[in-house]
């Protein structure tokens, strides 16, 4: 596969390495771009990437809570001009209300709002207000207590980024500083209980390869048992340590461990869910100047 200079570009931007590291990445992968990622990684030339850091989407996430249950709603809309509207923020304010009693999103979409279908006022908002927009995905949590965070407000419960925090036992205020930790942090599971075992292969797999090409590179190579049996593990632990909420040391207090502080607390962390807007949606991206040379042809 060839490899452009867009996509020595993309690479350069998602994980931060210089112009020839990208390139080399690239044609060692044949093109792949997760896999060029790891390839850098295991060389020490780039962190891991997310794909919430190369998103693109506009739009709002609400957020509400009744009782021990709290919904996040992601509603997108093309431009940032139309998720100021009052129309829009609206809109996403009484699809989140009704969320509260939905399963999932399709279950959301057909629920009832003022006599017509959560799907069927949408569609009508979309040729009032003339630009696409769409109800994305939902998500819920339930515990004894259910806090949420908004980050970057735009109004009364919603926001660029909502969170919602469940716990059991009596809550103090501990599930509200947990979620604006979710918030910085973006953990990837509570635990490693439930981490994506791809993910941990896939860290396993890197920082194995990372190891052997380190040790192989030093004057002085340890033992492979002292590789396998204590360095590879030293780092898979470290990895656990910053990406389960659990295991994360606290944002409030970074001498203790999330699970530390929930537990200080007399709670039990049972469930949470950070969700933002356009997380995980890929966006053509053109130069400004490409962009008024089409407008120009079309002229």
């Amino acid at each position: 596969m060839a490899v452009t200079a867009q996509m020595v570009k993309e690479l350069r931007e998602s994980t931060g390495a210089g112009m020839m590291d990208a390139k080399k990445a690239l044609v060692e992968t044949d093109g792949d771009m997760e896999a060029a990622v790891d390839w850098l990684r295991t060389k020490g030339l780039a962190k891991a990437a997310k794909k919430a850091d190369r998103v693109a989407a506009e739009g709002l996430v609400g957020v509400a809570v009744s009782g021990g249950r709290g919904v996040t709603v992601e509603v997108n809309s093309e431009t940032d001009f139309v998720a100021k509207n009052a129309e829009f923020q609206a809109l996403v304010a009484s699809f989140t209300k009704v969320a509260l009693g939905a399963a999932d999103t399709e279950a959301l979409r057909a629920s009832d709002l003022g006599g017509k279908t959560v799907e069927l006022t949408l569609t009508e908002a979309v040729a009032r207000i003339g630009e696409n927009m769409s109800l994305r995905r939902m998500a819920s949590v339930s515990g004894d207590f259910v806090a949420s965070y908004v980050h970057n407000a735009a109004a009364d419960g919603m926001g660029k980024i909502g969170v919602l925090v469940a716990v059991n036992g009596t809550d103090n205020g501990i599930a509200k500083q947990i979620a604006m930790h979710v918030a910085a942090t973006n953990p990837l599971a509570l635990s490693e209980a439930d981490l994506d075992p791809a993910v941990l292969a896939r860290e396993l797999m890197v920082q194995t390869q990372k190891a052997m090409e380190e040790n192989a590179a030093s004057p002085k190579p340890k033992p492979d048992a002292v590789v396998q049996n204590n360095i590879i593990p030293g780092r898979m632990k470290r990895f656990l340590s910053e990406n389960t909420l659990m295991g994360q040391s606290f944002v409030m207090n970074p001498e203790i461990t999330v699970a530390d502080a929930a537990k200080a607390a007399g709670v039990e962390v049972v469930g949470f869910v950070r969700m933002a807007v356009g997380e995980g949606i890929e966006k053509e991206k053109e130069d400004f100047a490409a962009e008024v040379a089409k407008m120009h042809n079309k002229a």
